[in-house]
């Protein structure tokens, strides 16, 4: 794998296009990285929290770091921050700022991946949370959204929810590593959010996400059992039964009754 750690390289990835389909998860807590890199994902999203414990968590995967959108403004902001994510561990850097920043962070060395179809942050240009790229204007324009990212040294392109006919025209005429999240099978990578998967999303579920575990049922599980312990907690304290003797710290019987001498000779004094 090369370098001092045992994770792809950016050389890597772009080896593995057309030779097996990488995965990749979003994930927000060291358990979820954990848990990633235990089962073998190969690439992980991670954003706002990012730290040496994020890092670790993630083991030997390829890590994307998120660079904050509205957060950061100019583009020395963004190298700045782009070069403290690397410092950390990060593999490559996500940017949805302008294709000029993008371009200015890759001429310094940086990995960047853009984003193009659907863009959440972006997204009222498009019509809200919704498909882009249905029709052919509106494809060819992400397919030259795509080519300006790769014109101006981008490593790869998340493809947000677009037609996978479009996704597969796409992948032939680009040298972009491809994320794909709802974009059918032809990118290089099926990117989903770890909560999807894991069954934690809460309100709308898009088309894209598939389901392999139900925490929304454990977690409403282990909250009733956080009350009933709390609950019985409380009824405790109030009945009297905690604490009990084992619950206290003991003193031996000669020392309390030299410390109930001191304090009743204190109180003559006073």
């Amino acid at each position: 794998m090369g370098l001092y750690h045992n994770r792809p390289t950016v050389a890597d990835i772009r080896a593995a296009r057309g030779k097996r389909k990488l995965t990749m998860l979003y994930v927000s807590s060291p358990e979820e990285a954990a848990a990633a890199a235990e089962a073998g994902i190969d690439m992980l999203s991670i954003d706002t929290n990012w730290s040496p414990e994020m890092r670790e968590a993630s083991g030997d995967c390829f890590v994307q770091v998120g660079l904050n959108y509205r957060e950061l403004i100019t583009a020395e902001e963004y190298l700045r921050a782009a070069h403290t994510a690397m410092k950390t561990g990060g593999d490559c850097v996500y940017c949805a700022a302008s294709i000029e920043t993008i371009g200015y962070m890759a001429a310094n060395g940086i990995p960047v991946v853009g984003h193009v179809g659907l863009i959440p942050s972006k997204a009222t240009w498009t019509g809200g949370f919704k498909a882009v790229g249905k029709t052919a204007q509106s494809a060819l324009q992400v397919m030259n959204d795509i080519n300006a990212l790769e014109a101006v040294g981008a490593f790869g392109a998340e493809l947000e929810v677009v037609p996978d006919r479009v996704a597969e025209e796409i992948a032939r005429h680009t040298n972009l590593v491809l994320l794909g999240m709802g974009a059918g099978p032809h990118s290089d990578a099926q990117y989903l959010f770890a909560e999807d998967v894991l069954g934690c999303t809460r309100g709308h579920k898009p088309r894209h996400a598939k389901t392999y575990a139900d925490f929304n049922a454990e977690n409403a599980r282990l909250q009733a059992l956080r009350i009933k312990a709390f609950q019985a907690f409380r009824d405790d304290v109030t009945n009297g039964s905690y604490p009990t003797p084992a619950h206290s710290v003991p003193i031996e019987d000669v020392e309390f009754a030299k410390f109930v001498s001191n304090v009743e000779s204190s109180s003559i004094k006073q």
